[in-house]
């Protein structure tokens, strides 16, 4: 229920006094607009269309590789729809989690917001903070921190937006809060964790923190509604309404087989790309990424007024991302010449290697052996008996 005009007004108020990040905005005459921007018609429009509304909870959900971050509202039906797909302007490190402060690496796991982690007086424009390190990565030693959000298109370890995507953010945040909201939650992944990802990435060695990091998906993606977070050592633990803390078990679930189900289906969906000799890669970033919507000529006349003011960090690293394709080993696979004539077909390496060896993918996910392919024919194009024609003088 949305909180009287009074008491919205006096949060606003404690709000804008509230500074998460140790940085502070020289330009103050512009503090208190850019903190109460409103949320455009388009947005107010496009949550009335999933049948939510300004007041109701949200949820982030960010993907680093996809360089996207989406904004989900809680609807009347008691579940989360996607709201908006925002494009990441700039994002630093690799994919993989953040463990120490300086790594440049944006953090990947489950956060929490609250109001007093959101700054409207930030130098870079506005910004919320994620809250890493979390609970979790303080119980494994990790350090770093002032994690944000933030306007600006320049990263050291943040979710770098435009100035204009971090107003329509904050401002869908705020109106939340005001509401009542006490707390949102941030889910940072390395990218999308669909079946297809997770096995083109099989190589790497965040793999079987991924493999955890999917739980969590897998949960939100099935019942739409927010994953109660504990952890249990190093690995992330997930409920209905209360996660598992070690040594206890997981309450009585509803949902339990409808998850399973979808696991299976993508446990079933990668063995098929494994034995039909799906290719992995390896992507290595000089640092992070940009979505490609910055990519267009208009938007890179953008980037370069942004670069020669000092706003964008190290524009010279978008062009230096570099993606090989691995065989079963991880080893980066020759590149084969084109074949001179079409009238034989064979396996490639790389094909021919996936498709009848074990490299190792089953062990690290599924704890089995990996599946057999059935043994099919290769066309070699043996020649046909027929009669030559007469030898010519």
């Amino acid at each position: 229920m949305a909180l009287p005009l009074l008491n919205r007004a006096f949060f606003l108020s404690a709000l804008l006094i509230l500074g998460g990040c140790s940085s502070s905005n020289h330009r103050t005459s512009y503090t208190n607009a850019r903190a109460v921007t409103p949320i455009p018609a388009t947005t107010l429009a496009a949550m009335d269309h999933i049948g939510s509304n300004r007041d109701a909870p949200i949820l982030i959900r960010a993907y680093k590789k996809e360089s996207e971050i989406e904004i989900w509202k809680l609807t009347s039906s008691g579940q989360y729809a996607l709201l908006k797909s925002y494009p990441v302007c700039r994002w630093s490190g690799q994919l993989g989690p953040k463990t120490r402060e300086g790594d440049r690496q944006v953090p990947e796991g489950f956060y929490t917001v609250t109001p007093n982690q959101m700054n409207p007086n930030s130098a870079l424009w506005l910004a919320f903070n994620v809250g890493y390190p979390n609970a979790m990565e303080r119980s494994l030693g990790r350090n770093g921190g002032d994690i944000m959000v933030h306007g600006t298109c320049s990263s050291r370890g943040c979710f770098a937006m435009t100035n204009e995507q971090i107003e329509e953010i904050y401002a869908v945040m705020r109106e939340a809060f005001q509401a009542g909201q006490k707390s949102i939650q941030f889910q940072s992944y390395p990218f999308h964790m669909t079946a297809e990802n997770l096995f083109k990435f099989r190589n790497d060695e965040n793999l079987p923190f991924w493999k955890n990091l999917k739980e969590g998906s897998d949960r939100f993606e099935v019942t739409k509604k927010e994953p109660a977070v504990g952890y249990c050592g190093a690995r992330y633990t997930f409920g209905a309404t209360e996660a598992p803390s070690c040594g206890q078990t997981a309450a009585a679930d509803p949902a339990a087989a409808e998850i399973a189900a979808k696991a299976a289906a993508d446990n079933a969906k990668m063995a098929s790309l494994i034995a039909a000799g799906a290719t992995t890669v390896r992507i290595s970033y000089s640092d992070g990424d940009q979505n490609s919507f910055f990519r267009t000529p208009e938007k890179q006349k953008l980037l370069e007024k942004w670069a020669a003011a000092g706003e964008l960090s190290r524009p010279d690293a978008l062009s230096a991302v570099e993606e090989t394709e691995l065989d079963h080993l991880g080893n980066p696979v020759p590149r084969q010449p084109a074949p001179a004539t079409a009238t034989a077909y064979a396996a490639t390496p790389s094909q021919s290697i996936a498709a009848t060896q074990d490299d190792g993918f089953f062990q690290k996910w599924f704890g089995a052996a990996p599946i057999q392919p059935s043994a099919e024919p290769v066309i070699v194009g043996t020649p046909a008996n027929v009669p030559l024609p007469p030898r010519r003088g």
